[in-house]
């Protein structure tokens, strides 16, 4: 009996062991660009469905030959959504916004780019190069105002991300804020 029960402890114990490993508090993502490279470190404790929705299309290569489609500098570098010619590559699956989670649109941080409506999140997401709170929720005592949730930060290669928010920009296709000079997204990884 005492072998029995040690055994289904021991199997218990792996199988949660298992379960952790997928998801860890600080998964890494490698973005590797036409310009350099930049790291990523999520925060899953903090914005769980997001990261696991981000690893998801990582994981599955759906960023890889993207770009950085919209460029401000002194505000954000966006990505996810457009192939270089700017044809539109998005996930048909959106997610509930995270923007509560007491993470805020600092420089350097990670978030999901969304329409108006505040659950519209799917696959572009954007890298803070400024400091922008007035992207975080808002307190309203009538109406409250959702923000755009923050899921990570750049722990390498802001100074690649600074290098994109500088290009040179134009219109291109009805679109503004576009490189002029494409920045691909060669490949996207999770490294841990």
């Amino acid at each position: 009996m005492k072998n029995a029960l040690f055994a289904l402890l021991l199997t218990l114990g792996i199988t949660a062991a298992h379960a952790e490993d997928k998801l860890i508090a600080h998964p890494h993502v490698e973005i590797v660009t036409s310009e350099g490279t930049i790291k990523l470190e999520l925060e899953t404790r903090e914005a769980p469905i997001t990261v696991r929705h981000f690893l998801g299309l990582v994981e599955e290569g759906f960023y890889d030959g993207l770009i950085f489609h919209r460029v401000i500098a002194g505000f954000m570098i966006q990505a996810g959504g457009h192939t270089p010619d700017l044809s539109v590559r998005e996930d048909d699956t959106t997610i509930v916004n995270e923007s509560g989670n007491a993470m805020s649109n600092t420089r350097g941080t990670v978030a999901m780019a969304r329409t108006a409506d505040p659950h519209s999140a799917n696959s572009q997401f954007f890298i803070n190069v400024a400091d922008n709170s007035r992207l975080d929720p808002q307190k309203d005592p009538v109406r409250g105002r959702w923000g755009y949730t923050v899921f990570g930060y750049v722990i390498e290669g802001m100074d690649v991300v600074d290098k994109i928010a500088g290009m040179e920009t134009g219109t291109q296709g009805g679109h503004q804020n576009v490189p002029v000079v494409p920045v691909v997204i060669k490949k996207m990884t999770r490294t841990n």
